[in-house]
């Protein structure tokens, strides 16, 4: 499209629905556009594992045939990737280990509370000051 295609385009958007409405289309044709390019994206992505697993299988299935001797290079890398591969989806599901939170307050030793000490010259300035009469 061209750039006076899109503004014919726009002008009459703006016509039809007004400028109350425009924005608000423009967000909902946009959003539709990305859901759109991202189901693409996922369906690219099956395609290509489903295409990557079907290759896999021919190449076991070439192995098979050739009974596992004079392989090349090639089959025995696909055949130790398929083997990692079978061990990866054997293995159990282990969730990463949670980092260790500190103890509570509570479980902390308190420290000792001592009563705090007068030095010498707190005790005479109480001495000198005079005290009230009650």
């Amino acid at each position: 499209m061209s750039f006076w295609e899109l503004v014919v385009i726009g002008v009459v958007a703006l016509v039809v629905l007004g400028p109350e409405k425009l924005p608000g289309a423009i967000r909902s044709v946009t959003g539709f556009i990305a859901g759109i390019k991202q189901f693409g994206h996922q369906m690219k992505a099956e395609l290509s594992d489903e295409l990557r697993t079907h290759e896999l299988q021919e190449k076991i299935r070439e192995a098979e045939e050739k009974g596992i001797l004079g392989l090349t290079s090639d089959e025995l890398a696909t055949l130790a990737e398929l083997r990692q591969a079978a061990a990866n989806v054997n293995q159990p599901y282990t969730p990463p280990e949670p980092t260790p939170l500190p103890p509570p307050a509570s479980a902390l030793p308190s420290p000792e509370l001592t009563p705090p000490t007068q030095s010498p010259a707190q005790d005479s300035n109480e001495q000198k000051s005079p005290s009230r009469p009650q």
